[in-house]
């Protein structure tokens, strides 16, 4: 059973990883916007406008992927198990093996 909890383990810190990234890279990608587009903007309360609104994108999105994080932390062994289990299924059929791992 603990080859089952540190497969759960990897996949479980490979999301999060993932999860971070995304929220980095919009960020990034976010402050990039507003740089690049600043001038383009006809007035300073089009500009305060926008980075509201950009701020608020940010914050709302944020926060949904940490509340997302928290879930599959509560959940893991559950959602992760039937991935594994699922995975090693589909793996047994395709290569005509018996599954061994997450049985029951």
């Amino acid at each position: 059973m603990s080859d089952l909890s540190g497969r759960i383990q990897a996949m479980h810190q490979r999301d999060v990883l993932v999860a971070w990234a995304f929220v980095i890279g919009l960020w990034l990608a976010v402050i990039f916007v507003a740089i690049a587009t600043w001038s383009l903007a006809p007035s300073s309360a089009a500009r305060v406008i926008l980075l509201i609104g950009g701020g608020i994108v940010l914050l709302f999105n944020t926060a949904a992927i940490v509340a997302m994080l928290r879930h599959y932390r509560e959940d893991r062994d559950f959602m992760y198990g039937l991935d594994i289990k699922f995975l090693d299924e589909a793996r047994a059929a395709k290569f005509g093996e018996k599954a061994s791992v997450a049985e029951g």
